[in-house]
């Protein structure tokens, strides 16, 4: 194996990471910016506040978005596998 396919390989499974991980960060993020206005505002400083929320906020996604992630990553396995042979040679 070249050093430019060990570089395409690893570039496309960070992509995917990212591709996979982004939607549930962007949630995460959000939910943790709207309970610290909250908290701000209301001058409630508790930190369990912000953890149901943002827990619910990531299974709520999750529960919507894994069709979507796992026809990914069946796609990347799959496209994966296809390009071994030339891979090994």
């Amino acid at each position: 194996m070249d050093p430019q396919t060990a570089i395409d390989l690893t570039h496309d499974a960070l992509k995917m990471a990212m591709v996979l991980t982004f939607p549930i960060l962007i949630v995460s993020l959000v939910i943790g910016i709207v309970v610290s206005l909250f908290q701000a505002v209301t001058q409630i400083n508790e930190t369990t506040l912000s953890f149901l929320p943002k827990v619910a906020g990531v299974v709520g996604v999750l529960l919507i978005l894994m069709p979507w992630m796992v026809r990914q990553l069946l796609d990347y396995t799959q496209d994966l596998f296809g390009r071994l042979p030339g891979i090994t040679q």
